[in-house]
């Protein structure tokens, strides 16, 4: 069992409020549930207006297909939101 977190650090550009910012992230987050059938949050720095961690998990039997799945989470995310950009992501394998 092999258990994949992808995690991803926003820029969330022009935003002017807390409530701006998850009117923002939370739709991602369901919309990355939906589509890729995985577990989403957002992680940290939930009280800064411009910055969000979220992190998206998968469970699966092999090391490859979990890389693969987030990797293509990464890829749909910076193409469907660029106003959104990625500072930085890190993928984990358990």
């Amino acid at each position: 069992m092999v258990i994949g977190i992808l995690t991803l650090y926003l820029e969330i550009p022009g935003c002017r409020s807390l409530k701006e910012k998850r009117s923002q992230i939370k739709p991602i987050l369901s919309h990355l549930h939906r589509e890729f059938n995985l577990s989403t949050a957002e992680l940290d720095l939930q009280d800064h207006w411009s910055q969000a961690v979220i992190g998206a998990a998968v469970l699966t039997s092999d090391r490859q297909v979990a890389q693969a799945s987030l990797m293509n989470v990464l890829t749909y995310f910076e193409n469907h939101w660029p106003n959104l950009p990625v500072l930085q992501h890190h993928i984990e394998l358990l």
